[in-house]
């Protein structure tokens, strides 16, 4: 490929496919404080959060798969496929609002199952698509600096769809009661239909520079990756970092929207959640221009003890009141919160950095194995959908405090990021 000729009608696909992947993805949790509501569910934190959980574990099964489609189709096909599975998942979770309505299965709504099943079909979406787009990206702008400075852009559009996608499904939800439907937010999963059916009419003529793929057979496999240590605890690092990234903003947002007691709680609360987003996605840009000077292991473990720190500080201050502006549905304005958001929401500055200098620690010196390790790792992002799940399985509604006594958890998490940033990514000699 020419360096210096890039398709950029191919590279701004891709930038748009990252930003669907967090479109997709962050329509869970505010969808959740419709059904935790739910006669049958009625508060449990626990299944509002299933609907997370499901997209998330679609990845375990898919992480690895989605490379060998990859390898057998090539990246067009696999992401008209990814695309086109996208579509349908959404168009489940939309019929969760005609099918089933008023039955109830199991002691719970029967059409809750159906957005269940529509959350993992999504899973299974944005995971081969994460497995596209970003060696996609890298290829497209020639390999080297600019590539990796593609793939930096494109993570920071990711994050800012990250950053809407909770306020705009916020402001149409406004106050959660029994009574709000999964209906009432077919405004978002009309334009997410959209969305998927335009790019798959426009990928479908963007011409895409498909890699050599080498029949040459290796000893590639996964055993031989498990005597890379620092590779291992990598690994179960990226596992924990993906239950942090989406269970502090997520637990948030049903935190806020319980505990405000004000009309259109859940619009604030999703403004607030979005603001962390909004952060992952100023942490981003900025480490985009100096992850040059600064090494990987610098910046994961200064923002690993910087988050211990938030969220520790954020766990006791629950009583402190601050205020941080927040769109209540006809402008912005300087809203209330426990100075607990406002230290959680900061949490996105230190998370922004944390995917690429794990995985930059995690492959190093690993050669030919680089492509196997990096299905590893997209099968641990099941781990955004595990942590945050465990971490509202602890949570009594009726109970403030025990909101953040979850955090807890996510602390643990943290402080295990920490000793893999300083000890556990050291590179040993294998033999």
């Amino acid at each position: 490929m020419n360096k210096n000729k890039i398709n950029w009608v191919a590279v701004l696909t891709m930038m748009f496919l990252f930003g669907m992947i967090s479109f997709v993805t962050n329509l869970a949790a505010p969808i959740g404080t419709i059904w935790k509501q739910a006669p049958g569910i009625e508060g449990s934190n626990f299944w509002g959060m299933m609907g997370n959980m499901m997209n998330f574990l679609a990845y375990l099964f898919m992480g690895l798969p989605a490379g060998r489609l990859i390898t057998k189709f090539g990246y067009k096909k696999s992401t008209l496929l990814g695309v086109g599975i996208g579509f349908f998942g959404v168009l489940i979770q939309f019929l969760s609002g005609k099918i089933g309505v008023g039955a109830t299965l199991a002691g719970l709504p029967a059409n809750f199952f159906v957005y269940l099943l529509g959350a993992f079909v999504c899973g299974f979406s944005v995971c081969l698509l994460n497995t596209v787009v970003n060696p996609m990206l890298n290829l497209l702008g020639g390999g080297g600096n600019k590539g990796n400075q593609l793939v930096q852009i494109g993570g920071t559009f990711n994050s800012l769809t990250g950053t809407l996608t909770p306020m705009l499904v916020g402001a149409l939800i406004g106050t959660v009661t029994a009574d709000t439907q999964i209906a009432d937010v077919n405004t978002v999963l009309y334009i997410a239909m959209g969305v998927f059916l335009a790019t798959f009419a426009v990928l479908v003529f963007v011409p895409f520079v498909e890699p050599e793929q080498s029949a040459e057979k290796s000893d590639v496999t996964v055993k031989n990756l498990l005597k890379y240590k620092h590779l291992v605890f990598g690994v179960i690092a990226i596992f924990f970092y993906v239950g942090v990234e989406v269970g502090i903003p997520g637990t948030l947002n049903f935190y806020l929207t319980d505990t405000l007691g004000v009309e259109g709680a859940a619009t604030t609360a999703g403004f607030v959640a979005g603001t962390y987003w909004f952060l992952m996605l100023i942490g981003r840009f900025a480490s985009s221009l100096i992850s040059g000077k600064v090494s990987s292991r610098t910046q994961l473990s200064v923002t690993c003890a910087a988050a211990i720190a938030l969220v520790i500080g954020a766990i006791f201050s629950t009583d402190v009141a601050a205020k941080m502006p927040v769109f209540t549905g006809s402008g912005f304005a300087m809203a209330e919160v426990p100075l607990t958001a406002v230290l959680l929401v900061c949490c996105g500055l230190c998370t922004s950095v944390m995917w690429g200098t794990i995985f930059n620690l995690s492959i190093e010196g690993l050669g030919k194995y680089s492509a196997l390790a990096s299905g590893m790792f997209m099968t641990m992002v099941v781990g955004g959908g595990v942590l945050p799940l465990v971490q509202n399985a602890c949570i009594n509604p009726e109970v403030a405090s025990s909101y953040m006594s979850s955090y807890w958890i996510i602390v643990a998490a943290l402080a295990y990021m920490l000793w893999f940033a300083l000890l556990g990514s050291r590179v040993k000699q294998t033999k």
